[in-house]
């Protein structure tokens, strides 16, 4: 078994608990601005004083509402401020703080507020707080009786009030002493992509580990003085370490709420770095390539030969060969082209950090011959996000680098990815037998594949699960062919198809976003819906192009022999994604299995 290890840098941990390095922060460096609230006509800085003040004012009121230490409490909301004000204070209460995406359907928020056995629940609307009601029809669960609303009509449930409520107690001035490192710091649900979600137990020593052996690796990006906007949901265990650490590291964090904002709150905030999906990073070059081809031929050449240039000015730079007629071509793309994309995302980013899925090498490298080094980490739920990360020091785009200080990793005998630390999970809530299951000798195993090089990089193959196996024998890995057809302009969604079947295959979906962009250049009325553009011919030829350029990346027996578009996309409010835009890959085949077997039969 070939495996890599990375000693913690720091051991023993400075502190027992999360709330901790809160009242560390606001002991030593109490004017160190922590937050930038960018509320609509309420934007304000906070720093650390302000916001241990403000977290101990809201400890209070929970604490006279009744929640103890080691109570688990929801929390639904978008991503905002007063989330993380509810998670900290939670955290100097010794009590548990369980996520839930705002997105959730009653059953989802049954399901988890019921297993988790939380006695209170924060929401950020009315409208949620309704849902929370709706989800206790179906499962009762004693956190319905307990609701509090940061944005209500309703002022005897509002936090004001909670305030209120707690003004005339003088306790609770420094986080609570009964706190242990290996307590748990919250629950986490995992996607549910094979049934009903997990909670995932991760403890305090999870998180301060994590956080405190990652900073110094991550010096040049998460340093004091760095800022970063958070727009990712902070239900997701990325979102949490990225919460943590940056009060640890002394970064100042601002949330966006609404997506439709994040180029507006971009320019106001100027971060010196961001950290998304690889969707996200996808949107950004397909945007400027639109942007581009809605202007003239010249403008267009000019953005596909800057593309190409930056990819390869990244790859000559990794190996330390740039020639100069590289170097002055990137230099003048970067006057045309490169500085325009860098003031679009604030133009102070100079880092970017991605997690949830592959990135691919030719994004990353994209990303870094603009300027923007994009650190690819690989990390689950069970790992409290990331397990490495391939920081600009390492520098190797297409892997995601080496293990965090204090985590190993290793590589089973069917090329599974297994991985043991302080970063890895203690338990699943109430399921000693799945617990145990999902351990191999002390590792823990992730159920991705994946490979060590020589120089101890992890690059990331695919899921274990999704194997496919053709009636020829022959293995394919779904995400080889799906992440270079998804990173298309033009398509949502792609499922790729096979297991005992003659021949792989694909469900493709048209991206509803992007669509009235492509369908010009396709000499089509940009009005087509999603339907009615799938049935087109010009747009079957489109996609087929995709496919094939897709299809170079793997053998002949692997390829997509034959695809179907689909007349929708696949959402998460239609149950076919996950909150974390993981495909349900199961509900995907039982609803569109007629289509699979016309593909086949036909």
């Amino acid at each position: 078994m070939r495996r890599v290890s990375a000693p913690a840098i720091v051991d023993p941990l400075p502190y027992p608990g999360i709330a901790h390095i809160l009242a560390e922060r606001a002991n030593t460096r109490p004017d160190l601005v922590l937050y930038t609230v960018l509320a609509e006509g309420r934007e304000r800085d906070v720093t650390a004083r302000q916001f241990r003040d403000e977290v101990v004012a809201l400890a209070r009121g929970m604490a006279e509402q009744g929640i103890t230490p080691g109570d688990r409490v929801g929390l639904l909301s978008r991503t905002r401020y007063e989330w993380t004000l509810v998670d900290f204070a939670l955290w100097w209460l010794g009590a548990v703080p369980v996520p839930v995406y705002d997105t959730s359907s009653p059953d989802q928020i049954a399901w988890i507020l019921s297993d988790s056995r939380a006695t209170a629940v924060f929401v950020e609307t009315d409208e949620l707080a309704e849902r929370v009601r709706r989800a206790a029809e179906i499962t009762p669960f004693p956190a319905a009786d307990r609701i509090r609303v940061f944005d209500t009509e309703t002022a005897e449930a509002s936090l004001t009030a909670l305030i209120s409520a707690g003004s005339r107690r003088t306790d609770l001035t420094e986080p609570y002493d009964g706190v242990r490192l290996d307590d748990a710091a919250t629950l986490i649900y995992t996607s549910g992509t094979t049934g009903p979600p997990k909670g995932c137990e991760l403890t305090h020593r999870n998180f301060v580990s994590c956080s405190q052996n990652t900073i110094p690796v991550a010096g040049e990006i998460m340093h004091e003085g760095a800022r970063t906007l958070l727009f990712l949901p902070l239900a997701h265990v990325f979102a949490r370490f990225v919460e943590v650490t940056s009060l640890d590291a002394g970064i100042t964090l601002a949330h966006t709420p609404d997506v439709s904002q994040l180029m507006a709150d971009l320019a106001r905030f100027k971060p010196t770095f961001i950290l998304a999906v690889p969707r996200v990073f996808e949107k950004i070059l397909v945007g400027a390539r639109f942007k581009a081809q809605a202007g003239s031929r010249v403008k267009e050449l000019v953005f596909d030969r800057a593309v190409t240039t930056a990819v390869a000015w990244s790859k000559a730079s990794q190996q330390g060969k740039v020639s100069p007629a590289l170097e002055l071509r990137h230099r003048l793309y970067d006057r045309l082209v490169y500085a325009t994309l860098r003031e679009a995302m604030g133009g102070a980013v100079r880092y970017a950090v991605s997690g949830g899925a592959a990135l691919g090498e030719h994004l990353g490298h994209f990303f870094n011959g603009i300027g923007v080094y994009v650190v690819e980490g690989y990390g689950l739920t069970e790992t409290t996000a990331p397990i490495a990360g391939n920081f600009p020091a390492i520098n190797r785009i297409g892997t995601v680098g080496h293990p965090i200080p204090g985590n190993e990793v290793a590589i089973a005998a069917d090329g599974e990815i297994l991985v043991r630390g302080a970063n890895v999970f203690e338990r699943y809530n109430g399921l000693p037998e799945k617990t145990a299951a999902a351990f191999l000798d002390g590792w823990f195993a992730t159920g991705d594949l994946g490979h060590l090089d020589e120089e101890g990089l992890l690059t990331v193959t695919g899921r274990k699960k999704e194997i496919i196996v053709t009636a020829g024998g022959k293995n394919v890995i779904p995400t080889q062919l799906e992440d270079p057809i998804r990173a298309s302009a033009t398509v949502g969604q792609v499922m790729v198809v096979g297991d005992n079947r003659p021949f792989v295959a694909a469900l493709i979906t048209l991206d509803p976003e992007t669509l009235p962009n492509v369908l010009p250049s396709l000499g089509l009325d940009p009005g087509l819906t999603v339907a009615q553009a799938a049935r087109e011919d010009a747009v079957v030829k489109h996609v087929q192009r995709i496919v094939d350029h897709a299809n170079t990346k793997v053998s002949r027996a692997e390829a997509v022999k034959a695809f179907r578009i689909l007349d929708r996309d696949l959402t998460v409010a239609d149950g076919y994604l996950t909150p974390s835009l993981k495909l349900k890959r199961a509900k995907v085949s039982e609803d569109f299995a007629d289509v699979i077997e016309e593909i086949y039969t036909k």
